[in-house]
């Protein structure tokens, strides 16, 4: 398989330089020049496979000869060696709970399979890696976890001061070793923003060996499409597919749902669901993409004024508004419409919903209420605990403390404060040893 710049069709890469790369040299994202097509009769008897062969089915024409299929298998199997289960909630919505890993969060699939990715094709260099990535809060978890102690491998991830939750603080802070933390005094998007200078810095570039491990590089963006075939073999209703409601910050986990559907996944329509920040909801309105400044929300993984994501997902319908409009909406979620959704959910259902689940819901349910008839599920990203301190003083109830949560809080915070600019990030990875 062979990935191309959306810059610059040209400029060509296969699945083991687009990895390590992250962007193509140009600054594009990597897109596949071909979306395979799974056999009809495969999707069909999906419920006879395993988690780990339904992986490796999906995943191995992206990655094509850049990873031997035995090793490919060993690193699919350690990817999906948890949980994705389908929990019914309400009158036709059910769950899909992504935060059954070790971070809590559906990142960590993604930061796992990048990882061990990278931790292969790293044999074959003679120059340590260094993995730059900003995080609006889940991502920095899952990749410092998923990175953590890979030879030849330093991480260095950019966390915006005071908005991400003390549990995600927790996770990305607590490690050491080869993982670093920049606790940056503005937004999520400040954070990416100097990551994506840095990238573009060719004097960095030179002295350092960068790679990304956002959403943008490949190896993180592709296996996200597990998640929705694990949904649908769980789908009880194969005769009529679901509506899927995919809370979406950098777009990079509907797009990787949208990629599924095109592969042959039975899905009826997709649902991005925003919160504040609602530049896409915007978009699909007007047929007019105008990036805003990120606002800070209760679910502050989807903090995100200008989706990294969503240029691919236009690639992925050519450009074309009007088809990608038929099966993709999309709508905004406020605080307090949050709130009432974990209150109702929580009262109603005895089901704990975390702020990003809280706005899927919300955005299914109104949906399905204009399209009587239908059924669907949302992706539960994160596990509440993360959030206790929204989700307790609305539900008045404590979360109980998962073990892989509990072992880390009295672990010391590793972070160094940093402003927001460029050459003081610079002049740190440059004085960081080789």
């Amino acid at each position: 398989m062979q990935f191309y710049s959306l810059n610059n069709h040209s400029e060509k890469a296969d699945f083991e330089v687009a990895t390590i790369r992250g962007q193509a040299p140009d600054k594009g994202l990597y897109f596949p020049q071909e979306i395979p097509t799974l056999p009809k009769a495969w999707i069909e008897g999906i419920a006879g496979f395993s988690r780990e062969e339904i992986a490796l089915k999906v995943i191995s024409p992206y990655v094509g000869d850049s990873i031997p299929t035995r090793e490919l298998s060993g690193i699919v199997e350690q990817t999906v060696s948890f949980d994705f289960p389908l929990v019914p909630v309400s009158e036709g919505i059910s769950s899909l709970e992504l935060f059954h890993g070790p971070t809590l969060a559906f990142k960590d699939v993604g930061a796992r399979f990048m990882s061990r990715c990278l931790g292969y094709f790293v044999r074959h260099l003679n120059r340590k890696i260094t993995v730059l990535v900003a995080t609006s809060g889940d991502t920095g978890g899952a990749v410092a976890n998923g990175f953590y102690g890979v030879d030849g491998v330093d991480v260095v991830i950019l966390y915006p001061s005071g908005k991400v939750s003390s549990v995600q603080e927790w996770q990305l802070t607590s490690l050491g070793k080869n993982i670093s933390a920049l606790e940056v005094k503005g937004t999520f998007d400040d954070c990416q923003r100097l990551v994506k200078q840095a990238f573009t810095d060719s004097d960095l570039n030179r002295a350092l060996f960068l790679t990304s491990a956002n959403s943008i590089n490949v190896a993180r963006w592709l296996p996200q499409q597990f998640y929705y075939f694990f949904a649908y073999q769980q789908w009880a209703d194969k005769g009529h597919p679901p509506v899927i409601s995919v809370p979406s910050g950098n777009f990079g986990n509907i797009c990787a749902g949208l990629l599924a559907r095109r592969s042959g996944l039975p899905v009826a329509h997709f649902i991005a669901a925003c919160n504040a920040n609602d530049v896409v909801p915007a978009y699909l309105c007007s047929g007019h993409y105008q990036a805003k400044d990120a606002v800070a929300t209760l679910s502050n993984a989807m903090d995100v004024g200008n989706p990294s994501n969503f240029v691919r997902i236009l690639e992925l319908f050519d450009q074309a508004f009007h088809p990608l409009k038929e099966v993709l909406s999309s709508c905004s979620i406020s605080d307090e419409q949050t709130r009432q959704t974990i209150a109702r959910v929580y009262d109603r259902h005895h089901y704990l919903l975390d702020p990003h689940g809280a706005v899927g819901y919300l955005a299914l349910s109104q949906y399905l209420q204009e399209h009587p008839g239908q059924q669907g599920l949302f992706l539960e990203t994160a596990h509440p605990v993360k959030f206790y301190d929204v989700v307790e003083p609305i539900t008045g109830q404590q979360i109980p403390m998962p073990a892989s949560v509990s072992s880390m809080l009295n672990q010391p915070k590793q972070s160094l404060p940093m402003e927001v600019s460029y050459q003081t990030l610079k002049q740190y990875l440059l004085s960081r040893p080789a």
